[in-house]
Protein backbone atom coordinates (compact mmCIF):
# COMPACT_ATOMS: atom_id res chain seq x y z
CA UNK A 1 0.00 0.00 0.00
CA UNK A 2 2.91 2.31 0.77
CA UNK A 3 4.31 1.98 -2.78
CA UNK A 4 0.89 2.80 -4.27
CA UNK A 5 0.81 5.99 -2.20
CA UNK A 6 4.31 6.93 -3.41
CA UNK A 7 3.30 6.43 -7.03
CA UNK A 8 0.15 8.55 -6.51
CA UNK A 9 2.17 11.36 -4.89
CA UNK A 10 4.79 11.24 -7.65
CA UNK A 11 2.06 11.33 -10.29
CA UNK A 12 0.34 14.31 -8.61
CA UNK A 13 3.66 16.18 -8.30
CA UNK A 14 4.41 15.56 -11.98
CA UNK A 15 0.97 16.72 -13.04
CA UNK A 16 1.31 19.90 -10.94
CA UNK A 17 4.73 20.59 -12.41
CA UNK A 18 3.38 20.17 -15.95
CA UNK A 19 0.42 22.41 -15.12
CA UNK A 20 2.46 25.27 -13.68
CA UNK A 21 5.58 24.98 -15.86
CA UNK A 22 3.73 24.73 -19.18
CA UNK A 23 5.53 27.11 -21.61
CA UNK A 24 2.29 28.48 -23.09
CA UNK A 25 -0.04 29.08 -20.11
CA UNK A 26 2.13 28.24 -17.09
CA UNK A 27 3.07 31.87 -16.45
CA UNK A 28 -0.59 32.91 -16.34
CA UNK A 29 -1.48 30.01 -14.03
CA UNK A 30 1.37 30.86 -11.67
CA UNK A 31 0.27 34.51 -11.60
CA UNK A 32 -3.34 33.51 -10.86
CA UNK A 33 -2.21 31.19 -8.07
CA UNK A 34 0.02 33.92 -6.61
CA UNK A 35 -2.80 36.50 -6.77
CA UNK A 36 -5.29 34.14 -5.15
CA UNK A 37 -2.79 33.39 -2.39
CA UNK A 38 -2.24 37.09 -1.73
CA UNK A 39 -5.99 37.76 -1.73
CA UNK A 40 -6.50 34.94 0.76
CA UNK A 41 -3.76 36.39 2.97
CA UNK A 42 -5.35 39.85 2.85
CA UNK A 43 -8.78 38.41 3.65
CA UNK A 44 -7.37 36.43 6.57
CA UNK A 45 -5.59 39.52 7.90
CA UNK A 46 -8.73 41.65 7.60
CA UNK A 47 -10.82 38.99 9.34
CA UNK A 48 -8.30 38.75 12.18
CA UNK A 49 -8.29 42.54 12.60
CA UNK A 50 -12.09 42.70 12.62
CA UNK A 51 -12.31 39.87 15.15
CA UNK A 52 -9.78 41.48 17.46
CA UNK A 53 -11.53 44.88 17.22
CA UNK A 54 -14.86 43.21 17.99
CA UNK A 55 -13.39 41.37 20.99
CA UNK A 56 -11.76 44.56 22.31
CA UNK A 57 -15.04 46.48 22.02
CA UNK A 58 -16.92 43.70 23.83
CA UNK A 59 -14.36 43.77 26.65
CA UNK A 60 -14.63 47.57 26.92
CA UNK A 61 -18.42 47.29 26.98
CA UNK A 62 -18.33 44.61 29.67
CA UNK A 63 -15.97 46.71 31.79
CA UNK A 64 -18.21 49.76 31.38
CA UNK A 65 -21.28 47.76 32.33
CA UNK A 66 -19.53 46.31 35.39
CA UNK A 67 -18.47 49.82 36.46
CA UNK A 68 -22.01 51.10 36.08
CA UNK A 69 -23.31 48.35 38.37
CA UNK A 70 -20.62 48.99 40.96
CA UNK A 71 -21.23 52.72 41.22
CA UNK A 72 -23.77 54.06 43.66
CA UNK A 73 -24.36 57.24 41.70
CA UNK A 74 -28.03 57.80 40.98
CA UNK A 75 -29.10 57.66 37.35
CA UNK A 76 -31.13 60.66 36.25
CA UNK A 77 -34.56 60.01 34.78
CA UNK A 78 -33.69 61.21 31.27
CA UNK A 79 -30.71 58.85 31.00
CA UNK A 80 -32.70 55.98 32.51
CA UNK A 81 -35.54 56.60 30.04
CA UNK A 82 -33.07 56.47 27.13
CA UNK A 83 -31.55 53.23 28.42
CA UNK A 84 -34.97 51.63 28.78
CA UNK A 85 -36.02 52.70 25.26
CA UNK A 86 -32.80 51.19 23.91
CA UNK A 87 -33.46 47.92 25.72
CA UNK A 88 -37.07 47.69 24.49
CA UNK A 89 -36.04 46.69 20.96
CA UNK A 90 -34.31 43.57 22.27
CA UNK A 91 -37.25 42.45 24.37
CA UNK A 92 -40.40 43.56 22.52
CA UNK A 93 -41.20 42.92 18.85
CA UNK A 94 -42.90 46.31 18.42
CA UNK A 95 -41.26 48.80 20.82
CA UNK A 96 -43.34 51.66 19.40
CA UNK A 97 -46.39 50.13 21.11
CA UNK A 98 -44.84 50.59 24.58
CA UNK A 99 -44.75 53.99 26.29
CA UNK A 100 -42.25 54.53 29.09
CA UNK A 101 -42.49 57.12 31.85
CA UNK A 102 -39.74 57.52 34.46
CA UNK A 103 -40.00 59.55 37.65
CA UNK A 104 -37.35 59.28 40.39
CA UNK A 105 -36.32 55.84 39.14
CA UNK A 106 -39.91 54.53 39.15
CA UNK A 107 -40.86 53.19 35.72
CA UNK A 108 -44.42 53.16 34.37
CA UNK A 109 -45.12 51.10 31.25
CA UNK A 110 -48.27 51.64 29.19
CA UNK A 111 -49.35 50.36 25.80
CA UNK A 112 -49.54 46.80 24.55
CA UNK A 113 -47.31 43.76 24.09
CA UNK A 114 -47.71 40.01 24.17
CA UNK A 115 -47.92 38.30 27.56
CA UNK A 116 -44.46 36.72 27.15
CA UNK A 117 -42.96 40.09 26.22
CA UNK A 118 -44.56 41.78 29.22
CA UNK A 119 -43.03 39.23 31.58
CA UNK A 120 -39.59 39.41 29.93
CA UNK A 121 -39.67 43.22 29.88
CA UNK A 122 -40.54 43.42 33.54
CA UNK A 123 -37.73 41.00 34.44
CA UNK A 124 -35.20 42.94 32.37
CA UNK A 125 -36.19 46.35 33.73
CA UNK A 126 -36.20 45.27 37.37
CA UNK A 127 -32.52 44.32 37.11
CA UNK A 128 -31.41 47.58 35.44
CA UNK A 129 -29.21 49.96 37.39
CA UNK A 130 -31.20 53.00 38.51
CA UNK A 131 -34.65 51.39 38.39
CA UNK A 132 -36.38 51.62 41.77
CA UNK A 133 -39.66 49.99 40.74
CA UNK A 134 -41.56 48.88 37.65
CA UNK A 135 -45.31 49.35 37.28
CA UNK A 136 -46.78 47.70 34.22
CA UNK A 137 -50.08 48.87 32.80
CA UNK A 138 -49.42 47.07 29.55
CA UNK A 139 -52.33 45.27 27.96
CA UNK A 140 -51.73 41.79 26.59
CA UNK A 141 -52.10 41.60 22.84
CA UNK A 142 -52.04 38.58 20.54
CA UNK A 143 -48.58 37.05 20.06
CA UNK A 144 -46.74 38.41 16.99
Amino acid sequence: MNSVMRVAVAFAAGAAAMYYLDPETGRRRRALTRDKGRAFGHDARDAARATSRHAAKRVRGSVAEARSHLGDEPVDDVKLHARIRARLGRVVDDPGEVDVTVRDGNVLLTGSASMEEIERLRDVLETMHGVASVESRLTASAAH
